[in-house]
């Protein structure tokens, strides 16, 4: 059975052979700190196998992850000038391709919705080949192999470890904010365990307008936005608003629908993610790939969008759920 620790195992790798290209480049301006960096990173996802079956210490992830903030916090990570081809070369190849350079990128969803689909009959004996938990997640892993290699076929690139090389120099465009929304959402576990939620809601509750639907569906909505801001991540901000309004005020109080009520206050929270740098996968990582002048340039386009779909959100979640 493909199980979701191989395709743990198979990232880990990818950083692995990153962190060792990085090293070789005698032209880089931090190779070590950044092979240090990338590579420390490669290692977490083998040991965290150990951890997951209880036989090895988590606090070593710990020290690692300390590890990775201080390189970041202290610019270790600086990306290199890796050897790719030029602009005259890259629109030559455009040309040539035409349409059919969206074949590899299509094939990965096309992939992994086969094998979802598939999954409950890809069985040896009694066996599946898929692990059951994490369908998903291996089918979408398994879709970028696929992928990978139908590129390479339909490319020709000269060094066949093109894509290993293209994707180091992608890593390294954007950066420590690969990592963040990981750490983000870590970071909202962490809020939700040590009952943050339930002191949002003895601060809030004692605030907002006694028998007011009005005020608890803003409050919930706009707590969604704000914690989305700070934290970077709408599923992070989700449990704690929820266990703070949605769930003891907005559903048990004013019996209001569960699914209206969290299905909108989850968009709610994603208006949040258009407005923020900490949602780097967003917002960040995109203007590093497009080498955009801004940095927040995404951010500031989003923003005529984001708000008024807040509103809007608020409205249908007063009108609709309950």
């Amino acid at each position: 059975m493909i199980n979701v620790e191989a395709v743990y195992w198979l990232i880990g790798a990818l950083f692995i052979a990153w962190a060792s290209l990085i090293a070789r480049d005698a032209n880089h301006p931090h190779r070590l700190g950044a092979s240090s960096f990338w590579g420390l990173l490669g290692l977490c996802f083998f040991y965290g196998t150990w951890v997951q079956a209880g036989t090895a210490p988590a606090w070593i992830l710990g020290v690692a992850v300390l590890g990775l903030v201080a390189l970041a916090a202290t610019g270790r990570i600086k990306h290199g000038q890796t050897k790719t081809s030029t602009p005259a070369e890259r629109e030559a190849s455009a040309a040539r391709f035409g349409n059919r350079l969206f074949i590899p990128a299509l094939t990965i969803p096309l992939v992994t919705v086969v094998l979802v689909l598939a999954a409950p009959v890809l069985k040896i004996g009694s066996t599946p080949i898929l692990d059951p938990k994490n369908t998903t997640l291996v089918a979408l892993a398994l879709g970028a192999v696929v992928a990978t290699i139908v590129a390479v076929v339909l490319l020709k690139p000269k060094n066949k470890l093109g894509p290993v090389i293209e994707s180091r120099r992608i890593l390294e465009s954007i950066g420590w904010a690969a990592l963040l929304p990981q750490m983000l959402s870590t970071l909202g576990i962490l809020f939700t365990k040590a009952g943050v939620g339930t002191a949002v809601s003895t601060l809030v509750t004692g605030l907002m307008p006694k028998g007011s639907l009005l005020a608890a569906v803003i409050v919930y909505c706009v707590g969604l936005f704000v914690f989305t801001v700070l934290m970077g991540n709408g599923f992070a901000a989700f449990p704690i608003m929820t266990a703070a309004i949605g769930w003891p005020v907005l559903v048990q109080q004013f019996h209001g629908n569960p699914a209206i009520v969290f299905a909108i206050g989850m968009l709610a929270g994603f208006c949040g993610t258009l407005c923020t740098p900490m949602a780097a996968n967003f917002n960040l990582v995109p203007a590093a790939l497009l080498e955009m002048k801004n940095k927040y340039g995404v951010i500031t386009a989003q923003l005529g969008t984001a708000f008024p779909l807040l509103v809007v959100n608020t409205a249908l979640m007063y009108f609709l759920a309950f």
